[in-house]
């Protein structure tokens, strides 16, 4: 009896630890880019949409699969979907690090977020069918927990990578071809060196059990039984088959009669998909994908700025690990509504201060215009040319065109060692169109550091409250009869709209600026505290099968 307590208890532990590599995975999928964007477009010519459109591919892939998944994993199996998840991922990672342009770029950007889109459904469901109701917000907070560690383990060898790269560049002494092989190296590195956890989660998928509710559904029951065992103890595995043999009696008695529309159905369904869509309009993965890019923005040089994403990507890990601690003693409603309170302040506090920064320019679009000449513009960036200065801060001129291949922003600092603003076209007899052209101070660093103390405040709270809760709110509000298929739905709204905000991301803050996009995240944020505190119910201590009779009959209270 030892011995069979020992032996659940370790393959307890290698279950957590390999569903945990795929929020592994999935934090890496959300990562990876932000540094890589740094030098990315100083080897493969990309445009402003086509950048937006790779950072938000993960996004895309993971909203095309997710519905997929759902649907696979009830036909094929949530461990078959899980090896199939791993498999994509260490394809896209190699095709990725070969890609020469925008399309192969494209397509591993995209299967890796397909592989992702699969691992967001199957793993909190594998992890919800699993495991008991004492550990199962335990389970699903550490995939939450490793999902955030994959984004420090990104931001790390964002940071790593882009260390090298920049001494390299420095020691190049303006060497052009020695300049773009460190660029080249830095962003292809950071996508190569996450492969590792891709291939253990593939090849530890493959000795995992079957989730014993999938068997038992399928016409299994002895096989359903056996994982049970292998994952709880004996008098666990007991009640819990008991009461999966009843319900699922139940469910086939009123299939013929009972409709998805009841009641039990359609309330927690449309719970999960306000929840999941609202998580995602708070602007997470943008600000996870752009972090460096927003921290540049706002003052900080490529160092430091890498500096600042690792900075908050720990933060990200450290306040993971206090939700998980907490979503079982304070409930999931107590951490939702803290959180996204935190989110709303952090993200209009952002704002303002942005503003501050963004009014300060003027539009010199007629200055820049008259300095073409034959679709070329070359134009020194001085106060002659702009005018007065504010006093000894440097001036920063920001021009939004396009020549041939959509739009793209060249950007010229007074104090470079040649500040002038050169554009030509990129292909013969292409016309160019300027669009947009701002000058005004380069913000200090003090801004800058002021906007990581916003982001980190933005990233405790998701952390704290949607990050771990979400997660495990769909997982247990979806009944068993619609569970695999109705997450696939709420996860297709979440990634859809996910997709959207990152691919408008760089078009918006290119012509309208970034305070426009942190109000757009602070007032959405409104609606899902409202949300939160009126109309979710706990679900703390409870099993599936309590949950889903607590709908059957009618419960609607926020505070049950």
């Amino acid at each position: 009896m030892a011995a069979d307590s020992r032996t659940t208890v370790l393959y307890g532990r290698f279950l957590l630890f390999i569903a945990g590599l795929g929020g592994l995975l999935y934090g890496i999928d959300v990562g990876i880019i932000t540094a890589a964007l740094l030098y990315l477009d100083k080897t493969i010519n990309l445009s402003i949409e086509q950048t937006s459109i790779l950072v938000a591919a993960v996004l895309g892939g993971g909203m095309a699969s997710s519905l997929v998944a759902g649907v696979l994993a009830d036909w094929f199996g949530r461990k078959t979907m899980m090896v199939v998840s791993g498999f994509m991922f260490v394809s896209s990672v190699g095709l990725i690090v070969i890609s020469q342009g925008f399309v192969p770029l494209l397509v591993g950007r995209l299967l890796q977020g397909m592989s992702g889109g699969v691992i967001a459904v199957v793993v909190p469901l594998y992890l919800a069918e699993c495991l008991s109701a004492k550990r199962r917000g335990q389970g699903t907070a550490i995939f939450q927990f490793m999902l955030t560690f994959g984004i420090v383990i990104a931001a790390l060898t964002g940071f790593f990578y882009t260390h090298q790269a920049e001494a390299a560049i420095a020691a190049a002494a303006g060497n052009a071809a020695l300049i773009k092989a460190a660029q080249n190296h830095a962003w292809r590195g950071m996508f190569l060196s996450v492969i590792y956890p891709g291939l253990i989660f593939f090849l530890g998928a493959f000795f995992l059990s079957e989730s014993p509710r999938w068997l038992l559904r399928k016409g299994k029951p002895e096989r359903s039984m056996a994982a049970l065992r292998r994952a709880v103890s004996e008098e666990e595995a007991e009640v819990e088959m008991r009461e999966m043999q009843e319900l699922l009696t139940e469910s086939k008695t009123k299939a013929a009669s009972g409709s998805l529309l009841r009641r039990k159905y359609v309330v927690p369904f449309v719970l999960a998909c306000i929840v999941l869509s609202l998580n995602q309009t708070t602007g997470i993965n943008s600000v996870l994908g752009y972090l460096v890019i927003i921290l540049k923005q706002a003052g900080m040089n490529p160092s430091h700025a890498t500096q600042g994403d690792v900075v908050v990507k720990v933060l990200n890990c450290v306040m993971t690990i206090v939700a998980v601690a907490l979503v079982d003693r304070k409930g999931r409603k107590f951490l939702l509504n803290l959180g996204t309170g935190g989110i709303v302040i952090a993200c209009l506090t952002a704002g303002l201060i942005f503003y501050h920064i963004e009014s300060q320019r003027h539009d010199v679009l007629a200055r820049v215009q008259s300095a073409v000449v034959g679709d070329h513009v070359s134009l020194p960036v001085n106060t002659t040319t702009f005018g007065s200065s504010d006093g000894d801060r440097p001036m920063v001129l920001t021009v939004l065109y396009s020549s041939g291949n959509g739009d793209k922003v060249a950007t010229v600092l007074s104090n470079d060692p040649d500040p002038t603003l050169t554009i030509a076209p990129e292909t013969q007899g292409a016309h160019l169109e300027l669009k947009r052209a701002q000058y005004g101070p380069v913000p200090t660093e003090t801004t800058g550091w002021l906007i990581t103390l916003c982001l980190m405040l933005f990233i405790s709270s998701y952390a704290a409250g949607p990050g771990v809760v979400v997660w495990l709110m769909l997982s247990e509000l979806m009944p068993t009869r619609i569970r695999a298929l109705g997450m696939g739905i709420a996860l297709l709204l979440n990634q859809g709209i996910s997709t959207a905000i990152a691919g408008v991301f760089l078009p918006v803050v290119g012509n309208h600026g970034y305070f426009a996009m942190f109000f757009f995240w602070g007032g959405c944020t409104v609606f899902y505290f409202l949300t939160s505190a009126f109309l979710l119910p706990e679900t703390k201590g409870r099993s599936l099968e309590e949950i889903e009779m607590y709908f059957d009959k009618g419960g609607v209270k926020a505070t049950a």
